[in-house]
């Protein structure tokens, strides 16, 4: 039900801005997030997003750098990436839960119940 969009490749201190929408009836009005993960390293957390209030979460490697918004009439949830670097790179899966999550407890992927298949974001140094 999630579908990415808008990865790439991109040169180190571009941006890119990625989407994800919802297709289908409303997935979640609880948490919406994003997790990127690199080969040969786990999945980790990168931004999330309570879709009631707006509130905002961000990984520390990415704050001042990404940032996340939704449209909760087009059930879209959007990542603005900004100065990238070679470490950004990797596959970025946006996800969204059922159940509410406050505080680190968004960080972690088992808060989420619905994934997206991804999206590559390639950066070259």
């Amino acid at each position: 039900h999630l579908v990415e969009s808008g990865g790439g490749l991109v040169q180190a201190g571009g941006s890119l801005r990625l989407s994800c929408v919802a297709s289908g009836r409303t997935v979640s009005n609880y948490a919406w997030g994003w997790f990127r993960q690199a080969p040969g390293k786990e999945r980790e957390f990168v931004a999330a997003i309570r879709w009631s209030t707006g509130f905002t979460y961000a990984a520390d490697s990415v704050k001042g750098r990404f940032t996340i918004s939704r449209d909760t009439a087009e059930q879209r949830m959007s990542l603005q990436l900004n100065r990238l670097t070679p470490e950004d790179a990797g596959v970025y899966y946006c996800a969204a839960g059922r159940h509410y999550c406050s505080g680190y407890g968004c960080y972690g992927p088992e808060s989420y119940d619905y994934w997206g298949q991804g999206t590559r974001v390639t950066v070259s140094s």
